[in-house]
C-alpha cells in the first residue's frame, strides 16, 4: 500500500520532472507509476518483479554510473541484501548533486507494544498470525538491517538531512483508515514512531 504521506514526501523531495529516477525494491510498481504519471522517467526494480518493475537485485543493476537524477528507496534498504554492495552500486548510479529519498521501518524502535497493537489489528482483518510478539520482535530484529546502520553506510556518499519520525504500522497489511488511531497511541506514549524518512544528496 502507497500511503498518501509517503507519496508527498516523495514528491515533495524529487527534483522537477522529467528528471532520471530508480525506484528500489519497487514491489508492484504502485509509486513509481504515480512518478511516471507525474512526467518522470522512472527505472522500477524488484529481485521479485513483473510487468513494468525490473527483476533485478540493485546489486546487480546494469546501469551507467551517474546515469539517475534522483533515487528513491520505500521500506526496501532494511532488508536489500548484499547489503555494503547494494548501497555501494546504489551511490554510483547516482549522479553527484542528485537526491535520494529514503522511507524506512526502524526495526530499533520496534517492541513487544507495536508488534502486538499490529497482530490484534491484524487478527481483526482476518488476517491470522499466531506468532507472540516478543518472537515477532525477536525475528524482525534479527534479519533486518536497522536504520542507524543504514545511514552509516549511505553516508559514505550522501550527505544525508535529518530523520523525521512518522507512523507505520497503519501501512502493515492494514490501511489508512487505522493511521489515526496509531497516531493517537503514539501521541499517547503508548507506541513508538516506527517510520522513519530522510533524503540526502550525492556528494561528489
Amino acid at each position: 500500500m502507497l500511503a498518501h504521506a509517503v507519496e508527498e514526501f516523495v514528491r515533495m523531495s524529487l527534483p522537477p520532472p522529467p528528471a532520471r529516477v530508480l525506484d528500489v525494491g519497487a514491489g508492484e510498481g504502485e509509486l513509481a507509476a504515480v512518478l511516471v504519471d507525474a512526467g518522470y522517467d522512472v527505472v522500477a526494480i524488484d529481485p521479485a518483479g513483473e510487468g513494468e518493475v525490473v527483476p533485478v537485485a540493485l546489486a546487480d543493476l546494469d546501469e551507467p554510473d551517474a546515469s539517475f537524477d534522483a533515487a528513491v528507496a520505500v521500506v526496501s534498504l532494511h532488508h536489500v541484501e548484499p547489503f555494503a554492495p547494494s548501497c555501494r552500486r546504489l551511490a554510483e548510479v547516482v549522479r553527484p548533486g542528485g537526491a535520494l529519498i529514503v522511507d524506512e521501518f526502524d526495526v530499533g524502535r520496534f517492541d513487544e507494544a507495536s508488534a502486538q497493537w499490529l497482530l490484534d489489528r491484524w487478527r481483526e482483518t482476518g488476517r491470522e498470525r499466531d506468532r507472540a510478539p516478543a518472537e515477532m520482535v525477536a525475528e524482525l530484529r534479527a534479519h533486518l538491517h536497522p536504520l542507524d546502520t543504514i545511514r552509516a553506510r549511505l553516508g559514505r556518499w550522501f550527505e544525508l538531512g535529518p530523520v523525521a519520525r512518522a507512523s507505520y504500522l497503519y501501512r502493515w497489511y492494514l490501511g489508512e483508515e487505522l493511521r489515526e488511531a496509531e497516531e493517537g497511541l503514539i501521541a499517547a506514549g503508548s507506541l513508538p514512531q516506527l517510520g522513519a524518512r530522510f533524503a540526502g544528496t550525492r556528494t561528489g
